[in-house]
């Protein structure tokens, strides 16, 4: 069985092309995908070539891991899953290309336990549940944060789940005009307008490395900074203010199962809203334009690909 999917071919070369797939075990499943997101911060580093080593990482690979689509057939094991609607973060199933994430393609196998239900109500915004699973899994490991540096969809989500859980409304720090709205409850204000330097938790999410000095010196004594992006660049600050501050540094790793089932719930009961976060929407043959704009054009919130229109 083959199936078309966007790969990276090598840094900055990207094409849409047939591959083949692994065939089907028992306790598989094969997703007919409707929509898949677009990441500005993981895939980014992908198409560049800025992403460190990883376990799986080589081109040619397909991107991706924020992919909704209908279980349409399985193997043995799995028949009772056919029908479902799931959300898949990711495939290895592509015989001649790596998939260190592998979720970008018209079909999917993947065991029956990586195909997690959700909503079909939700249309193109179940994508976003993986981002909203990852902003839950950071608010898991302590207090919530007081402020959020970046105002993009990751950091939007933060700041909708601290006041959705009922913590008290964050500030959210963002340069960028053109990404200063979308507010839902919470402030966004720059970090020269915000004089406070007594922050208990401040959550970055913008992925410079180089924030860090800044952001430790708005810490509380003893206050804790969560680095919630991926950082491409070492991590470095200067020993003397966290020394004096006794500062505490948080690594948010990746979501996990129980932390998605969580934020559906949020979603379903009407406690969380995903709207407003997808800025664009393509069909999937204009991937090769669809990625540099995500990548480089600030307008572009959040970009999804449509795959409804392939066979």
């Amino acid at each position: 069985m083959d199936a078309l999917a966007v790969i990276i071919e090598a840094p900055e070369q990207l094409t849409l092309r047939e591959l083949t797939l692994e065939p089907m075990s028992a306790g598989d499943v094969l997703v007919d995908i409707a929509w898949s997101g677009i990441s500005s911060g993981t895939e980014k580093l992908l198409w560049s070539g800025a992403m460190p080593p990883f376990p799986g990482m080589g081109y040619p690979l397909v991107p991706g891991y924020e992919s909704v689509g209908r279980i349409v057939d399985s193997g043995s094991d799995a028949r009772e899953r056919i029908g479902e609607w799931v959300f898949v973060p990711g495939a290895r199933c592509f015989r001649d290309a790596h998939g260190l994430f592998g979720g970008t393609a018209r079909r999917l196998i993947v065991p029956a336990a990586r195909a997690l239900p959700v909503p079909e109500s939700l249309g193109q915004d179940g994508i976003l549940l993986a981002l909203a699973a990852t902003a839950a899994h950071l608010l898991e490991g302590g207090p919530a944060p007081e402020l959020i540096v970046g105002h993009g969809v990751l950091g939007r989500l933060i700041a909708r789940l601290v006041v959705a859980c009922g913590a008290p409304a964050p500030t959210v720090w963002e340069s960028d005009p053109l990404r200063s709205g979308g507010v839902q409850g919470y402030l966004v204000t720059t970090a020269e307008a915000d004089s406070r330097r007594d922050y208990r938790v401040i959550a970055d999410v913008t992925g410079d490395s180089g924030l860090l000095d800044t952001l430790i010196g708005r810490l509380a004594p003893q206050g804790e900074l969560i680095l919630g992006g991926f950082y491409p660049a070492p991590i470095n600050f200067a020993f003397a203010p966290a020394f004096m501050r006794e500062a505490r540094l948080r690594i948010a790793a990746e979501w996990q199962p129980d932390d998605l089932a969580a934020v559906r719930t949020l979603v379903e009961t009407g406690r969380l809203s995903l709207a407003g976060l997808i800025s664009d929407v393509r069909p999937a043959e204009e991937a090769g334009d669809a990625y540099p704009y995500a990548f480089n054009d600030r307008r572009c919130l959040k970009m999804v690909l449509d795959w409804r229109g392939w066979p």
